[in-house]
Parts: C-alpha cells; structure tokens; sequence
C-alpha cells in the first residue's frame, strides 16, 4: 500500500512519519529528490537526494518521477523506480509530499492520502518562529502557502490534527492499521 502524507511545514508531519516507521519496520519511507540545499544535520540519502537544478531537470526529462512539484523555487519529486521496486517487492511505502504532489498520486495510482493539521495558523506561527529554520519572510510566506494547502484537505482520505502529539500520533497509527486490514475488492469483478 501506498500512504501520502501531506501538511503545512511546522505541523509535525514528519515527527509523526518517523514515529510509525520505527513501530512498523514493514513501511518504507519515500526519500525525495530536491534542488534545495541541505539543513544543519541532513544526510544525502537518508532525507533527500540532494542535486543540482540541472540534474532534476534531466531526471523530469527522462521521466525518473511518478510527480514532481516546484516550491519556493525549489524541486521536489519522487523516484517512481524506487516506487515500483518497492511495491514489486510487496512493501508499503509512506511519502512525504505538498498537496500538489499527492493531488496528482491520487490520479494515478491508489494511494491513502492523510493530511496532517495545524489547530489554527496562529498555532502553526509560534511553531516555525520556535524551529528558528527560517527567515520571518520565510515564515511568513510558508503561512499563506499553508492557509492554501489546508483547503486541499477535503480530498484526502483522513485528516489529523496535530494539537497533541499523542493523541495525534494515536489516531495517525491507526490509520495505517485500519488501511493495512482493508478488504479490497478488485475493481473488475463481475
């Protein structure tokens, strides 16, 4: 199964992701491709695949990404091999995507779509003023992006809100529970 997390910056999306990979060995992160520069602590590999603009751009020629977005003046995409090597080996995969990118997924493959919520935009603010990752221009353009972004919710599958932590991971978990015991019924039965 394919799971697509998506959420404004600062809202916990990855603390949440990090949380369930660790409890449920079988989900496989997604590592995305992106022409930004790598953050104090970031591993090539490990939370990107850090490369140059030109090099996105001949991997979008070649048609290397199952989507791929621009934000901010920077790439974004997921390797579709690395997608169907997962799935051909039957493993679940989780990304970590922007709305745009999870809007075109859920055209062209079956995929779970959570959104990951702030409790209010004041809320999300302190929560990148705290960070202290970017400028206040940055953080104030990631706010009206994230005021778009949140009327995207209404086509995914589960949205969570992440006012506690616990609570959110709880019923983030459960998602992925639930999905995982789905019974599916193939589309062509007849």
């Amino acid at each position: 199964m394919m799971f697509v997390v998506s959420a404004p910056a600062g809202t916990g999306k990855t603390t949440l992701v990090q949380r369930l990979i660790q409890e449920f060995p079988s989900l496989m992160p997604s590592v995305s491709y992106t022409t930004r520069r790598p953050r104090q602590g970031e591993i090539d590999g490990l939370h990107y695949h850090f490369v140059t603009h030109a090099q996105f751009k001949e991997k979008i020629t070649a048609g290397d990404f199952l989507e791929y977005v621009e934000l901010y003046g920077t790439y974004y995409g997921t390797s579709r091999k690395w997608i169907e090597q997962q799935q051909q080996l039957g493993r679940h995969i989780v990304l970590v995507i922007d709305t745009q990118g999870a809007l075109r997924i859920k055209k062209i493959c079956p995929a779970v779509l959570i959104f990951v919520s702030p409790p209010s935009l004041e809320v999300l603010r302190d929560r990148l003023i705290r960070r202290q990752t970017e400028e206040p221009e940055i953080i104030e353009k990631r706010l009206s992006v994230a005021a778009v972004e949140m009327k995207a919710v209404s086509y995914y599958d589960y949205q969570v809100v992440n006012d506690d932590l616990e609570t959110a991971y709880d019923v983030f978990r459960s998602i992925f529970i639930a999905e995982c015991h789905r019974i599916r019924v193939p589309a062509s039965r007849g």
